[in-house]
């Protein structure tokens, strides 16, 4: 199967499948000598973690990571990052009831299209638990950038029609101690009653994430076709669930006239320094220097305990419910696996400018 490696310089190969033995990611072109251990990985790790919250599945995992290969004395050594994940809370029985049935909203029908087989436990390797190896990659991306002076943050914007709208930088910074991700203490309470009625209905609402990146320098990124805001948008794509990309100001600069929407400029200090970010920090596809902003919108949850009519692999009609532990709101989650995709986008991008400069 193609399509499982992510990255240019910085090289991501993940591996596995919800129900299988293990996940895991093999990093190839880590620089050395970033220092790295396992308890560095399970920071990242914990925070996508299931079981936890009224949003998350009750799968109960504890995530935790063993570093196999490419990591001597605590210190990486330029050599390939083996990263493996043990599975130890499958229950796949849950899934033999439709086994031969394509679940509305998820890959089944397409997978099978495609190979002529499918993996029916969880999904396989289109489940969201995929992305735990992403988020153990994106622990090393975001330490190679902290070292570059680049932080990577994201948070749950928004949840059904709940947004958050009053928050500061100080209330990102205390996002994982909040149940929804929202750094709106109002708005996280509005969204968690919001919740408690969906799964009151067996049902699952959608949510959109934001991630930031500062002290990204201007310049990374390439001309044309790996514009940084196309390799953003590319990465945050991925990430199952996800169904739209904005950079910016992004859908919302339609309602503005270029006077509004472009980002003026003037020297304080010696320095350029830009009066306002509509461009989410990238113009030309290149970084400006100024914050980079993006969001994405993540779909409801597709497997839901509500009763719904499937369509089986020999074209028959047949009406029930999904049995099984699934996240009401699975933008909660997806909040460092978002932080993880910009910041292995990130990392590549500036491995890449280093060879040009």
């Amino acid at each position: 199967m193609s399509g499982n490696t992510f990255g240019k310089i910085f090289r991501v190969t993940s591996f596995g499948e919800s129900h299988g033995q293990a996940i895991g990611c093999i990093i190839d072109g880590c620089p050395p000598n970033i220092k790295l251990s396992e308890s560095d990985l399970q920071i990242e790790l914990d925070k996508r973690k299931p079981g936890t919250g009224i949003a998350a599945t009750k799968r109960n995992e504890s995530d935790s990571a063993k570093i196999l290969s490419g990591v001597f004395d605590g210190f990486t050594t330029g050599t390939p990052i083996a990263i493996v994940i043990f599975n130890e809370d499958q229950k796949s029985k849950d899934y033999d009831n439709i086994k031969d049935i394509f679940r509305p909203g998820h890959a089944d029908y397409t997978y099978f299209k495609k190979y002529g087989i499918r993996d029916y436990r969880g999904g396989g390797r289109a489940s969201a638990r995929e992305t735990i190896a992403r988020v153990a990659a994106g622990a090393i991306a975001k330490k190679i950038l902290l070292k570059n002076g680049i932080k990577v943050s994201g948070f749950v914007n928004q949840i059904g029609s709940v947004k958050a709208t009053n928050f500061t930088e100080k209330d990102i910074d205390k996002i994982y101690e909040n149940e929804v991700r929202m750094p709106d203490e109002n708005a996280s309470q509005k969204a968690i009653e919001l919740l408690k009625k969906t799964l009151a209905k067996k049902d699952s609402i959608g949510g959109i994430v934001e991630v930031r990146a500062t002290g990204v320098m201007p310049g990374l990124g390439e001309p044309v076709f790996d514009k940084l805001d196309a390799k953003i948008a590319f990465a945050l794509m991925s990430i199952p669930a996800v169904k739209g990309v904005e950079i910016g100001s992004g859908f919302s600069s339609v309602e503005k006239n270029g006077s509004e929407n472009n980002d003026l400029m003037k020297v304080k200090n010696g320095k350029e320094l830009f009066l306002t970010n509509n461009a989410g920090g990238i113009l030309g596809g290149i970084s400006n220097g100024n914050e980079i902003v993006a969001r994405i919108v993540v779909k409801p949850t597709s497997s839901i305990s509500k009763e719904q009519t499937f369509l089986t692999i020999n074209n028959e009609e047949k009406t029930l419910n999904i049995v099984g532990r699934h996240d009401t709101c699975i933008a909660v989650r997806a909040v460092p696996i978002a932080e993880s995709m910009l910041a292995l986008t990130l990392v590549d991008a500036l491995l890449e400018q280093k060879t040009i400069k």
